[in-house]
């Protein structure tokens, strides 16, 4: 098994890193594909066959389909037919099946690593095929290396066929400092998931599944933390890919900029999975007409593009109701006057904190297992009284008080980390310029710290894997 979160995966990069140096640049896109393969199957040998079926359908209509309309469809319809059946009717059938007893298929065990990923960067070949962005790829391979590009296939960042696939045959030497700094980052990601975001999965998860036996302080505290936990989480395996991507001298896109420092919606979503919201802009908010057009389209294409969104992370209503608020949000914040005065000065704090109050909001539906998990949740705040968010840890799933501080203690971190980062000051950077004892001893405080704080049993995959 080579989960992201397991020391074979580290044991994997590392080889990886090593073959990719002795390897002649022009054949290093083959070493890609076959780490690739070799990823993919040791999680799910049955996605991959998927993966293969659908790569291999657009890589044949993409050779076809440029001025011609049918195979684009064609093609199209490959690269979302395995979205369509495998996600949205799978929830469909269960729901009729719940709602009048019908008895349909229900293909429960295939739901591919990364589906939503590998769907949508095939749709992007195809669309940029389609537009003459760039030639259709006669070599099969190379198509299939970009589909399962394994620092991509689990939970993104996407790439663009244009700007990854000339990286994997460029002439990169072997850089000892690029590689040091792509493991600091790898290191930090791994922070993340273990010390702050697997903690606070346990409030949470104790939260979410009886909100009625907590007050109204431990369900506040439980939906801010979910929202560190997913930052943390999915920000977490971004630095872990981006990082070993460095050490092998890639330029992956960056996915997460600070987003809890965000002054408006619009700006979250420049910040927050960025590499969605440039695939969401590009092949759908621009195609339905962008925002050269009236202001009310413009609002209806904003809302589109948030409901696509809300769609591709899942098939319930609490993920298109997400969508629509977002889109909503946005479309609204248009129109109002003072929409770029909340981002300067003492006002953006305000901003800041509005922001970060809706995506806490937000967020809580899209945690939420249905929308009535979500009512329950939010009348559970309004309704049931108490203040033992603090006292009562053990009602939140935590088994003692040091769990609790180190919780408090990680997120307080991530905090501080963000904060930095916004000030263009680079950890990373000040140690590489500091004397070797003072670089050494951080680095082994850093060790201690993430030794320390880790939680290391109990810890699940990433919340963005299955999406």
């Amino acid at each position: 098994m080579l989960a992201v979160t397991s020391p074979g995966f580290v044991v994997f990069a590392a080889v990886l890193v090593g073959l990719w140096y002795l390897c002649a640049p022009a054949h290093r896109w083959q070493l890609m594909l076959a780490a690739s393969v070799v990823f993919y199957l040791s999680l799910d040998w049955q996605g991959f066959l998927v993966l293969l079926v659908s790569a291999v359908l657009v890589w044949f209509c993409a050779l076809r389909a440029r001025g011609k309309t049918v195979w684009f469809g064609a093609g199209l319809a490959a690269a979302l037919a395995p979205l369509l059946l495998l996600k949205y009717y799978v929830a469909a059938a269960g729901g009729l099946s719940a709602l009048w007893g019908l008895r349909l298929w229900q293909p429960e065990l295939l739901q591919p690593l990364g589906l939503g990923y590998f769907s949508l960067q095939l749709i992007s070949y195809l669309m940029d095929v389609r537009r003459a962005a760039i030639p259709a790829e006669r070599s099969f391979a190379r198509v299939l290396c970009y589909t399962a590009f394994f620092l991509s296939i689990t939970q993104g960042p996407f790439n663009r066929y244009a700007e990854l696939m000339p990286q994997l045959t460029a002439p990169v030497q072997w850089d000892g400092q690029r590689a040091w700094r792509g493991a600091l980052r790898c290191f930090w990601g791994y922070f993340k998931k273990a010390a702050v975001a697997d903690r606070a999965a346990v409030v949470v998860s104790a939260a979410f599944a009886n909100p009625a036996a907590l007050d109204r302080t431990q369900l506040l505290l439980a939906t801010v933390l979910y929202s560190f936990q997913l930052y943390a989480d999915f920000s977490g395996y971004t630095d872990i890919v981006l990082g070993v991507g460095q050490a092998l001298g890639l330029s992956l896109p960056e996915n997460f900029r600070q987003p809890f420092l965000s002054a408006t919606v619009k700006e979250l979503w420049s910040r927050w999975h960025i590499s969605l919201s440039r695939w969401l802009r590009d092949y759908v908010y621009i195609p339905l007409g962008g925002s050269r057009c009236s202001p009310l389209r413009r609002d209806g294409n904003l809302i589109a593009t948030f409901l696509v969104s809300g769609l591709w992370h899942g098939a319930g209503l609490s993920y298109l109701l997400w969508g629509l608020l977002h889109g909503a949000l946005q479309a609204l914040e248009n129109h109002l006057p003072w929409r770029r005065a909340i981002t300067r000065g003492w006002a953006r704090l305000a901003g800041i904190a509005g922001t970060f109050s809706i995506f806490v909001f937000t967020f809580t539906i899209f945690r939420a297992t249905s929308l009535a998990n979500a009512w329950q949740y939010f009348s559970g705040i309004l309704h049931n009284g108490g203040h033992k968010a603090i006292s009562n840890y053990w009602e939140l799933g935590l088994t003692t008080r040091q769990d609790q501080v180190l919780l408090f203690a990680g997120v307080a971190i991530l905090v501080v980390a963000d904060l930095l980062q916004e000030r263009n000051i680079s950890i990373p950077d000040r140690l590489a310029k500091a004397p070797k004892a003072v670089r050494w001893i951080a680095y082994e405080v850093m060790l201690f710290v993430f030794l320390f704080m880790g939680q290391f049993l109990g810890g699940g995959g990433f919340l963005y894997a299955r999406y």
